[in-house]
């Protein structure tokens, strides 16, 4: 299977929706608590800096996607924040890692100075590996930070890399 990393465009808002809503749905990784619809999808995916889709080849099936936009305002927007969603019946096929290393490129493309995830959750161990492979760095624990769909609390590990 080959994979293009790609900019989104209009026709592929569907599958981004559907993609995203699976990782809100499963409750354990965003902190969103409500789906997105054709209409809320639409704006919440047009008012990002950029969206990247990593897309099979073969098929033209999007199967992952991630945001990305500034983490705050001002004096701190030159540092950006990211969010990553891989269809579920693609997992499993690096197909996350492609995504962050096209998004670090287009945070520097950007003109962003670092990446930084405010809430990685510490039972995310796929991701926590990930970023830790990739040169990203843990700045410590938030006790309790993230809300699980059972509703018990996780602690989330905020990560970094200077871009």
């Amino acid at each position: 299977m080959n994979i293009t990393l790609r900019q989104y465009e209009a026709r592929d808002l569907d599958a981004m929706i559907r993609i995203w809503n699976e990782v809100v749905e499963d409750g354990v990784a965003f902190p969103q608590t409500e789906c997105l619809d054709e209409i809320s999808g639409e704006e919440f995916f047009s008012s990002q800096t950029y969206n990247g889709v990593a897309v099979d080849d073969d098929s033209g099936e999007v199967l992952g996607l991630y945001i990305l936009h500034p983490n705050n305002i001002g004096r701190c927007g030159h540092i950006s924040n990211a969010s990553y969603a891989v269809a579920k019946g693609a997992r499993g096929r690096h197909i996350g890692e492609k995504l962050v290393i096209d998004c670090i490129k287009q945070g520097r493309e950007h003109g962003f100075k670092i990446l930084q995830f405010n809430a990685v959750v510490k039972t995310n161990y796929g991701a926590r590996h990930l970023y830790e492979k990739l040169g990203f760095i843990q700045l410590g624990t938030i006790p309790g930070g993230f809300l699980m769909k059972d509703g018990a609390y996780e602690d989330i590990c905020p990560y970094y890399i200077e871009l």
